[in-house]
């Protein structure tokens, strides 16, 4: 199937990253359709950090296509120029303003840093009230939202960074592992965030947790050696011999 053909949001085809001889990817294709929730699984050193730095264009793929939005070439174009495409990134380790409020890191995120003095000086118009309200309420933070990153816990510093990205309202948010380190309450409630954002926007969640994958209820990609292993449901790809001796058995 050729970029031209499919309809899919973001489409990896072929795709191969060397690192001084190490393959971290190796022909890897993939598909996500606009509107999708993917969870990408699979060994440490499978490949799943280097596909997200591939499409986010911090590293360039040796031969491969990466197409997003069925026109944009993600080969050719820099981090900021992916990034105002409309593909969010949010690391594994949150990174918050901590000593500004929770609300006022929302605001930070929603003037894409631009005019952010500005902003934070002036009074927020009404429309830009309702999106700081609506993202509160997705996020579970409407009672924390004059706390200071600093007093967050690590569960809400994630929420709060994924809130963070949200206000960007990019079309394609790309999660790495939430739950890390996180109380199962805590693990419970993120499925539901990401769920929720899910209804209007596409994601790509990489995760070990598997009962957190399970509750996310998605279709699930195993990557190994830099490979698409296995796609199916978790309980498909969960049956697979392969999977089983590559990762789930460890």
């Amino acid at each position: 199937m050729s970029s031209r053909s499919t309809s899919a949001l973001l489409y990896l085809s072929g795709v191969t990253v060397s690192f001084d001889g190490f393959k971290a990817l190796n022909n890897l294709s993939l598909l996500v359709e606009p509107g999708e929730m993917r969870a990408i699984i699979g060994p440490n050193g499978a490949g799943k950090t280097t596909m997200m730095d591939v499409v986010t264009g911090k590293t360039r793929p040796d031969s491969g296509e990466v197409v997003f939005d069925g026109r944009a070439d993600l080969t050719k174009l820099d981090e900021a120029s992916i990034a105002t495409l409309g593909i969010g990134r949010k690391f594994q380790k949150p990174t918050v303003f901590e000593n500004h409020t929770v609300r006022d890191n929302l605001v930070l995120a929603l003037a894409g840093l631009r005019k952010w003095h500005s902003l934070l000086l002036a009074q927020p118009s009404k429309a830009e009230n309702d999106r700081l309200a609506e993202i509160l309420a997705i996020i579970r933070m409407e009672e924390q939202q004059h706390m200071l990153g600093a007093r967050l816990s690590h569960g809400q510093k994630q929420w709060l960074e994924i809130g963070m990205l949200l206000a960007q309202d990019p079309k394609l948010l790309l999660v790495d592992e939430p739950v890390a380190g996180m109380t199962d309450v805590e693990t419970e409630t993120t499925a539901q965030v990401l769920r929720e954002i899910n209804r209007t926007h596409s994601v790509v969640v990489v995760e070990h947790d598997m009962s957190f994958v399970r509750a996310l209820d998605v279709k699930v990609t195993v990557l190994h050696e830099g490979s698409m292993l296995a796609e199916g449901t978790l309980d498909q790809v969960s049956a697979d011999q392969r999977v089983v001796e590559v990762y789930l058995g460890r």
